[in-house]
Parts: C-alpha cells; sequence; structure tokens
C-alpha cells in the first residue's frame, strides 16, 4: 500500500512565518533555564511574525521584557540576522552567530569565586 501525500495549498505573495531551528531554541532554552535557576528570570514569551522570531524574556510577568533575542533573517547579509535587544529598546549585540550575541547574558552568570 503506498502512501498518497497531497500538498498544503500555499497562497501566492503571503510571506512565510520566521522561526526558530531546534538547535537555536535549545540554546536560548537553555540559557533561560540557567538564568531562572540562577534567579534573575521567571517568566518568557515567544513572538513569530513574518520580519523576525523573538525570544522576551522577563524578570516578572508583569513587567517589559530584561532582554529580547530577535531573529531577523533579512539582515543575515548585513550587520547579522541575531540581536540582543535591552529593556529600553537599545540594541546590546549584533552578530552573525547566536553565541557571541548571547555572550552579555552568559557574563551574568559567572560568579566571583574567593581564594
Amino acid at each position: 500500500m503506498s502512501a498518497i501525500v497531497t500538498p498544503f495549498p500555499v497562497s501566492r505573495g503571503v510571506t512565510p512565518q520566521i522561526g526558530f531551528d531546534r538547535v537555536e531554541l535549545m540554546r536560548i532554552l537553555d540559557l533561560y533555564g540557567r538564568m531562572v535557576a540562577a534567579g534573575f528570570w521567571r517568566d518568557y514569551a515567544i513572538d513569530l511574525g513574518r520580519e523576525a522570531a523573538i525570544f522576551s524574556a522577563f524578570r516578572r510577568a508583569t513587567e517589559r521584557p530584561e532582554y529580547r533575542i530577535e531573529k531577523r533573517p533579512e539582515l543575515r547579509n548585513r550587520q547579522g540576522m541575531w540581536s540582543l535587544v535591552s529593556e529600553a529598546g537599545a540594541v546590546l549585540r549584533r552578530g552573525h552567530e547566536l553565541n557571541s550575541v548571547l555572550a552579555p547574558v552568559e557574563r551574568k552568570l559567572l560568579k566571583l569565586v574567593e581564594e
């Protein structure tokens, strides 16, 4: 018995939704989990749109996000499709690699150890 696959109809002229792939989302959620364990963050939101995919991390659910991690593929060939945006809306870091963009947040997890 052979399976027949019927393609889903796609409207022409409609741009597809931007999203995070599995590796990107695992990397972001790994950082989120460590920030929750350290007591910095308590909530998150994911916004998937036609121009960007945005992961927002909140200290409290009733506030503005402390950081937004944005993926904008149209900027891939210029300054990079990844950006880290602060609570005030200032772009803290842009780049082509997700790990380098997340570096300022990773530094918050480092603690000084006394000798």
